[in-house]
């Protein structure tokens, strides 16, 4: 008899029966009925809590529903890259098996464990999760795990053939041009310049190193100390210029005193974060990086966002969220062509 709830139980993107009798049979001690939750969907991977019959708290990651090839959401890499780094300095979730049979899910799909914590994605969960001295721990924390994770070697975790090694900032450019061309909903000049701009400034790029590439608070599981308790969300991770982490998260992250950023980071805000430029200051402090060229990687990342935001407003114009007017969606025409701004500004500025 198979274990686990009921089909019609389980959230979508589970197929309860055939993923409880996988979960029984390939990850040590795990026992059903299970409960499957959902933890967070959307355009990104989703992720669902999964506990035993035992109580014990699991995670399960799988590509989101809307994806028909398994290779535009590479579970296997991703359970990959978290399984090298589990015994790094890095915090990561211990991985516990890893089904790359479509028959069972629909999908490739890997389970690991759950970090206790809390992801802070906005004011209210700041303030209430994390005191004065606990933000400001979070703030350290979160560079120096970044740090810790640019110090890890490759080759040794086992991680040298994820990607190329060379030239990654010119080969992002490459590929969010492409995207931009191929998404864009109007014109924008400005976009064009800032891509030939940058082009024609990519710094000379050092030894690579793991790059997240998409480092930012929310990708972090946060100890109530503020410590980071666990990285999150390696999906876009691979091996290029560590420079490019840093630059992106100074636009994701607006401290109490900054000036706003095109990326709408209303948690950072709260006083007891740490402003950009002790996140950077740290930074340097104990990587002992050169980052007098810190202002090209963070016009870089302004100019990626305005490239992704653009490619979320014309699916949206699409009708990815159903009919809509569009003056609702305006918001991100204007996000589009600030986080360009920015990016120019920046440049301009050099």
């Amino acid at each position: 008899m198979v274990s686990g709830a009921r089909r019609d139980e389980a959230p979508i993107g589970i197929e309860s029966s055939s993923v409880s009798a996988w979960l029984d049979e390939h990850v040590p001690g795990a026992r059903g009925p299970y409960r499957f939750e959902v933890i967070a969907g959307g355009h990104s991977n989703l992720t669902f809590s999964v506990v035993g019959d035992d109580g014990r708290p699991m995670v399960l990651r799988r590509p989101p529903l809307s994806h028909g090839l398994a290779s535009a959401h590479d579970m296997g890499r991703e359970h990959r890259i978290i399984s090298a780094l589990v015994d790094s300095p890095v915090p990561v979730p211990r991985t516990l098996g890893m089904c790359a049979d479509e028959s069972v899910n629909g999908a490739p799909f890997y389970v690991m464990e759950r970090v206790d914590g809390v992801v802070v994605r906005d004011e209210e969960t700041a303030r209430a999760a994390l005191d004065h001295e606990a933000r400001s721990t979070a703030s350290r924390s979160l560079v120096d795990t970044l740090a810790a994770l640019h110090f890890v070697d490759p080759v040794a975790v086992g991680l040298g053939d994820l990607s190329r090694h060379d030239g990654y900032l010119a080969r992002q450019l490459k590929r969010w041009y492409g995207q931009w061309n191929a998404q864009k909903t109007r014109e924008l000049p400005i976009v064009d310049e800032v891509h030939d701009a940058l082009i024609g400034s990519i710094p000379e790029q050092g030894p690579a190193t793991i790059v997240h590439g998409d480092y930012r608070l929310d990708n972090t599981m946060l100890a109530a100390d503020g410590t980071v308790a666990a990285v999150l969300d390696w999906e876009i991770c691979t091996l290029g210029d560590p420079l490019a982490d840093v630059g992106l998260l100074c636009v994701y992250w607006t401290g109490p005193s900054d000036e706003p950023s095109p990326w709408a980071a209303a948690a950072t805000r709260v006083e007891g974060f740490w402003d950009r430029q002790q996140l950077v200051d740290r930074y340097a402090e104990v990587s002992g990086r050169d980052l007098s060229d810190l202002d090209i990687y963070i016009a870089f990342a302004s100019w990626k966002l305005a490239c992704i935001l653009e490619g979320v407003y014309a699916r949206y114009l699409g009708g990815a969220l159903g009919s809509r007017d569009p003056a609702e969606l305006e918001p991100f025409r204007q996000q589009v062509d600030s986080a360009a701004e920015r990016a120019l500004q920046i440049l301009e500025a050099r």
